[in-house]
């Protein structure tokens, strides 16, 4: 009896968290707990999965600065746990995508990296995109991955575990290493 009460409070709690997004599809799963910053820039497709302990977070205002978040989340696209996507930009992530746990996605910095912001503790410094992240279809990223601003990753793509993606990876590569380079092509 009392499984059955837990049981519907997370089902309550899940749907309350999913709420916060713009637009959620059908069969969306999440792990709880799981935390939306700025859902009103955030798109989730069909088949959606979530481990626990992850963020997604669109910032559309750090310390008096606004900006324009998006990030589009495709089909299908299933997320493990303890993963981190902040966009101040726009991220957009395609459909049948597999993203290990501890994988971290961004389109920003705190700063622009120059000599006039060293003086600025990196948490005061304003927010800095390069450019927008654009994950294509069936992608595969392992575990404890970082991809940063301004990449795009081609269709087919497989991102191993531990790289950290600097530049564009194109379609049917395998990347690994830091920063990744291209190690295998599948066509």
């Amino acid at each position: 009896m009392f499984g059955h009460i837990s049981r519907y409070i997370n089902q309550r709690k899940i749907k309350k968290v999913l709420a916060q997004v713009k637009k959620c599809g059908s069969d969306a799963q999440i792990v709880l707990p799981v935390v939306f910053r700025g859902g009103n820039a955030i798109e989730i497709g069909d088949g959606f999965y979530c481990g626990s302990n992850s963020r997604i977070e669109a910032w559309d205002e750090y310390q008096g600065v606004n900006y324009n978040p998006s990030i589009i989340i495709g089909n299908n696209v299933r997320i493990n746990s303890k993963i981190h996507i902040g966009a101040i930009n726009k991220i957009v992530i395609g459909n049948n995508v597999l993203i290990g746990s501890g994988v971290f996605i961004t389109d920003h910095a705190h700063g622009n990296s120059t000599k006039e912001e060293v003086d600025i503790p990196p948490n005061e410094r304003n927010l800095y995109s390069k450019g927008i992240v654009d994950i294509g279809d069936n992608v595969w990223i392992g575990e404890n991955a970082t991809i940063l601003p301004a990449v795009t990753i081609g269709y087919g793509a497989v991102i191993a575990a531990n790289a950290v993606v600097t530049k564009d990876i194109p379609a049917r590569c395998i990347a690994a290493g830091n920063p990744a380079v291209i190690v295998k092509r599948l066509d």
